[in-house]
């Protein structure tokens, strides 16, 4: 326990309590509710881990200059919307200036220095851009315009996407965090191993089912790996299972949880906001293409099933009907609330609220249904801590990269990057499709992944949709390759972790994680070749057709890069899959 932690439970309260209660408060302006937000963030970015005096001196001065900063855009927010992104002074232009470097900074502390950098850049053309030649510069931006849209206005700091992390986002964390201090995450690996933990490679498979449900939760194939993995890594290696197996089936199925409704790790919600469809029509779109995804995972650890004779798991270590029952409903009875109220017509964050208040009454409770009013305290402190840390590592990420999408919209670089992609590719629909994986996979090695879709959807989003494509396609093609690098070298977040816990060389598991995550590099093409993939609700017949079609084709392809057999063989395997999925 860390010696102030009373202090972080209080900061953790005040920032769940500010976020649910601008859900059902009304209408609170965005100059006041995003720059609140920023503020609560700062904190926990910059005081939460401190090893020296020094350094908490420094960060204390940070902290109160960039919190002082916040408080003057939300106190004087009405003066300000009348500017209309203007600076009025230097006094403005210094304020300006703090709320960029320390959003910059906060980044850097969070995520590494690539996202800042990538930000800083993005600033630097908007400052210089005019002094480059040709179609890639710009007029020219006042410097109290350019740096007043980005910070007295809701054109950069304060823009739509800090909205989403405002009111959407940190909601779901707050949730998530619920359900994580109570005996949701033991129900759903009791409910995984129930499931899947007598079939062979049992349990890799209950690594696959648990890392699915946590994962659209949690967001991040990190914590995902860090969590379920320490359940499911020693159960595979006491059951020799190869390390670098082991740890790549929780890497993939990891990663694969981003792409799981009904959440999507909140990343459902950020497509909401730039696409403009309904919640409920993306979860159900991206349904079928996730079910693919583990479907691939689970042929791929059958194949290697073969390969290692790899055993069920003991009936000792399978739990019983009773306790399978009981934990899940921990989790299942906040989701229940939580779905029933969404489909019912109810906002998301309305919704996720109530469902809030339920897992806060099940911290309560503990696996033997028993009240217990310490445990529940202690978990709701421990909740309150998680949700501050996590809505503070989102958020910073998030504010971040909406410098890079202001630049984008008031320079119009953004249209220019469009023009290129579409140059490029000679109008054609897959190069452009390549060109903009390549994007992903390299924007997703230096950011993480709803950063990396947010830019590369704004960037090659556009030049998509004006060669034909749907426009949820579109996003949920970019949201797929932004997750590539979670599991492909040279940076593979996800994969550092797993073969970290399990002391193996970290390239031998990326390259086990990539045949086993095939369905990551090939179901996003499938859907642009295949629509009628997303169009469940709509076009549920061809829908279906569609799902079988590419199964057929993701078991071929598993083969190719698994089965034991000739290189011929598998070089047939590989061609008639491919041939199956594009026909």
């Amino acid at each position: 326990m860390k010696p102030n932690y009373k202090v972080w439970i209080v900061f953790g309260f005040i920032s769940i309590a500010f976020h649910i209660y601008l859900i059902f408060s009304g209408l609170v302006p965005n100059l006041i509710s995003r720059p609140l937000h920023l503020a609560l963030i700062l904190p926990w970015i910059f005081l939460y881990n401190n090893e020296t005096k020094l350094q908490l001196f420094i960060n204390v001065f940070i902290v109160i200059i960039g919190m002082t900063s916040c408080l003057y855009i939300a106190i004087f927010s009405n003066q300000l919307m009348d500017q209309y992104g203007f600076l009025e002074n230097k006094f403005q232009l210094i304020i300006s200036l703090i709320l960029i470097l320390i959003v910059l900074d906060a980044a850097r502390r969070s995520v590494g220095w690539p996202l800042p950098i990538v930000s800083f850049v993005a600033l630097l053309y908007g400052v210089f851009g005019e002094y480059i030649p040709g179609e890639f510069g710009h007029p020219g931006l006042p410097l109290n315009s350019f740096f007043g849209t980005l910070t007295i206005a809701e054109g950069g700091l304060w823009g739509p996407l800090t909205g989403v992390s405002v009111s959407i986002v940190s909601i779901f964390v707050i949730f998530g965090s619920f359900l994580n201090s109570g005996e949701a995450g033991s129900g759903f690996m009791n409910i995984a191993t129930a499931f899947a933990g007598k079939l062979k490679g049992g349990a890799a498979k209950v690594s696959v089912i648990s890392s699915a449900l946590f994962g659209s939760i949690s967001g991040s194939a990190s914590a995902n790996v860090a969590s379920t993995g320490m359940v499911t890594l020693p159960a595979m290696i006491k059951l020799n299972y190869p390390k670098r197996l082991a740890a790549s089936v929780e890497a993939v199925a990891s990663s694969g949880g981003q792409i799981m409704p009904p959440l999507m790790g909140a990343g459902a919600f950020v497509m909401v906001e730039l696409t403009g469809v309904s919640y409920d029509k993306i979860i159900i779109a991206a349904l079928l293409p996730a079910v693919l995804f583990f479907f691939a995972v689970w042929v791929g650890i059958n194949f290697y099933c073969k390969i290692y004779n790899l055993k069920p798991m003991k009936k000792d270590n399978l739990p019983d009907i009773k306790t399978v029952i009981l934990t899940s409903l921990f989790f299942l009875i906040p989701f229940s609330i939580l779905l029933c109220l969404m489909f019912a017509g109810f906002t998301p964050q309305y919704s996720a609220s109530i469902s809030i208040l339920s897992a806060f009454i099940l911290l309560f409770f503990n696996i033997k249904n028993i009240f217990n009013f310490q445990l529940g305290v202690s978990r709701f402190f421990e909740a309150c801590v998680a949700s501050g840390r996590q809505i503070s590592l989102i958020g910073s990420i998030i504010i971040c990269a909406s410098i890079i999408i202001g630049v984008l919209s008031m320079t119009g670089l953004g249209v220019k990057l469009t023009s290129l992609i579409i140059s490029l590719s000679d109008n054609n629909i897959w190069p452009a499709l390549i060109l903009t994986g390549i994007a992903c996979l390299l924007l997703g090695m230096e950011v993480p992944t709803t950063a990396a879709y947010v830019i590369c959807v704004s960037v090659a989003g556009p030049a998509l949709v004006d060669m034909g494509l749907e426009l949820l396609q579109v996003h949920l093609f970019v949201f797929w390759f932004a997750l590539l690098s979670t599991i492909t070298p040279p940076v593979c977040g996800a994969v550092f972790i797993a073969s970290g816990m399990v002391s193996e060389n970290w390239l031998k598991v990326s390259l086990t994680s990539m045949s086993l995550g095939i369905g990551l590099y090939f179901i996003p093409l499938a859907m642009i070749a295949n629509e009628a993939i997303i169009q469940l609700e709509t076009n549920f017949i061809s829908s279906i057709i569609a799902f079988v079609k590419i199964a057929l084709s993701l078991i071929m392809l598993s083969y190719a890069f698994i089965g034991k057999n000739l290189i011929i063989a598998k070089m047939i395997s590989f061609g008639l899959g491919l041939f199956v999925m594009f026909i």
